[in-house]
């Protein structure tokens, strides 16, 4: 909160203020980068700390599937991460309170919210599997960085390749996240950005539960 209450009212560049308009575009331009490294911080010890301490044999011997493990692990972390976003409703009210002529455009808004709530949902799902991966939490939160910038801005970067214009670059651009973000943060919910952020959390929670039965 207090470096992204600096972007937007302080630096020159970022700032609302400087800017002159009642918006929170730039808020959501920079939210993406922000939780590159809070959702892997939440998400980073869910299973590393339980194979490091050896908990993870004792949850075996528990009476719970496999989908309830990586379920309960999934929501209490996504939890914290929506709460950690809810303080940032304070932008909104200030800017409202800011406005001298015409309105805050509520419904925008509300759309770009949503868009931010489905890239925590995808940045969960890819920080959960990671976490599998290794029983070093900081392994786990560095390899979960790296994962959710390359989901996030790879795939855009490879589409600008020069070779791959007019071609492939389309299909690249596609299979990344910032694309469909971008399109929800505008305050567009299309359904293909809905199905597509619901395919990527579902293939992040599947392989979840491969990675888990190997240690099974």
């Amino acid at each position: 909160m207090l470096l992204m209450g600096l972007f937007l009212f302080v630096f020159p560049d970022t700032s609302i203020l400087d800017y002159g308009f009642a918006t929170m575009d730039k808020f959501f331009e920079l939210a993406p980068w922000i939780l590159l490294l809070l959702v892997p911080a939440i998400t980073m010890r869910s299973f590393s700390d339980e194979f490091r301490s050896g908990t993870w044999e004792l949850l075996k011997t528990k009476p719970l599937s496999f989908a309830q493990i990586i379920g309960g692990k999934y929501l209490a972390a996504f939890i914290v991460a929506v709460l950690a976003l809810l303080p940032s409703l304070l932008y909104v009210l200030t800017i409202h309170q800011l406005i001298v002529k015409g309105s805050i455009d509520t419904g925008g808004i509300a759309g770009s919210y949503v868009g931010l709530l489905m890239l925590v949902a995808v940045f969960t799902a890819i920080g959960i599997f990671c976490s599998t991966l290794t029983n070093n939490a900081v392994v786990g939160f560095l390899i979960s960085a790296v994962a959710c910038f390359i989901f996030y801005n790879g795939f855009q970067a490879i589409s600008q390749i020069a070779s791959l214009k007019g071609g492939a670059d389309y299909y690249i651009e596609q299979a990344g996240i910032s694309n469909h973000y971008k399109s929800m943060s505008r305050g567009l919910i299309e359904l293909k950005d809905l199905v597509y952020f619901v395919v990527v959390i579902g293939l992040f929670l599947l392989v979840t539960k491969r990675q888990l039965m190997k240690k099974w």
